[in-house]
């Protein structure tokens, strides 16, 4: 199979970096690096004295990095998840950052390239690890899990109301054959889900669950979110754009509860002054694509952007 281009549009571009207020000589992190459309208007907007470090897993968007590193001695890309994010900033030698930016999900050339295992449009092996050099492959996962588990898992990362079935098939199929190929995941699935909404693909939320299972989305975007607040100085800000409603509402349920001071009956004789500050703020309003970027950019339609800023309160930790 000859090399393929596949093009990366950024969601949010200008807003998200916007909306960490860049200061030329500050440091800040790229916790999704992709193809680098964040990063290099970071990049650009930071001065001899700046650093910017991103983090991804795919060894194809390391390559990308690796290449703009070496043209550029003020980025650092690590190759990692972002839930390693406080050790590997303190291996590098950084203990407070300006900014922090989160794209989260899946980026369009490995949605693109059907070799990866991710769409349900191409027929191609069922693999759906973003980071291919290590882990359990989606096949290998559905050919040895529990029928309870699979079915957990698709109701729970896919809000799939067919998850049981569509388990049960799995199971059933992997007796006389395992799933090896993103058509016969889809191929299934398509035949034990009874109604879907108009045109959505039956198989799309189970690829969702098992893609987000396999890559543990929710659970690296749960423990990197404390971390970014402790790393955070006073006045930088954290920038994260989910694609979907189970990343949302981590991320908003996390702002919510590190931006909410203790509250003390009314008759309690204490100033305002005196009680502690939160650690973050919210900043503004959620923020969407603007209906040029989804008209240019389908993708952009599920993408929302919340937007927080450390304050000079104690950070306690995980709220």
């Amino acid at each position: 199979m000859t090399d393929a281009v596949f093009v990366h549009r950024t969601v949010l571009l200008d807003e998200a970096v916007a909306a960490l207020a860049i200061r030329p000589d500050g440091v800040y992190v790229d916790c999704t690096f992709g193809r680098g459309g964040h990063s290099r208007l970071i990049l650009s907007q930071l001065g001899p004295q700046g650093r910017l470090i991103a983090f991804d897993k795919d060894p194809e968007a390391i390559a990308v990095a690796t290449a703009l590193a070496a043209a550029d001695p003020r980025f650092t890309i690590v190759h990692n998840g972002f839930e390693t994010f406080a050790a590997e900033l303190s291996a590098l030698g950084v203990d407070k950052v300006d900014g922090v930016l989160m794209d989260l999900g899946i980026s369009s050339p490995q949605i693109d390239d059907g070799r990866r295992g991710f769409s349900f449009r191409f027929d191609a092996p069922l693999d759906m690890r973003m980071d291919t050099t290590r882990g359990m492959t989606a096949a290998e996962w559905l050919a040895t899990a529990d029928e309870a588990d699979i079915a957990e898992v698709i109701k729970t990362y896919g809000e799939e109301r067919f998850a049981r079935k569509i388990a049960a098939a799995i199971v059933a199929q992997r007796a006389e054959r395992p799933l090896e190929t993103t058509r016969e995941l889809a191929l299934l699935v398509g035949k034990n889900v009874r109604t879907r909404e108009p045109g959505q693909d039956p198989a799309t939320r189970t690829f969702q669950a098992i893609r987000i299972y396999i890559n543990r989305e929710l659970d690296e975007l749960k423990a990197v979110l404390p971390q970014v607040v402790s790393q955070l100085a006073p006045g930088g800000r954290m920038a994260v754009i989910s694609f979907h409603s189970l990343e949302d509402r981590i991320v908003k349920n996390f702002i919510r509860a590190a931006s909410t001071t203790d509250t003390l009956p009314s008759w309690v004789p204490v100033r305002a002054a005196d009680i502690a500050e939160a650690a973050i703020k919210p900043v503004g309003k959620a923020i969407r694509g603007s209906e040029e970027e989804v008209a240019a950019n389908p993708r952009a339609r599920s993408a929302i952007m919340r937007v927080a800023e450390r304050t000079a309160g104690e950070w306690k930790g995980a709220q």
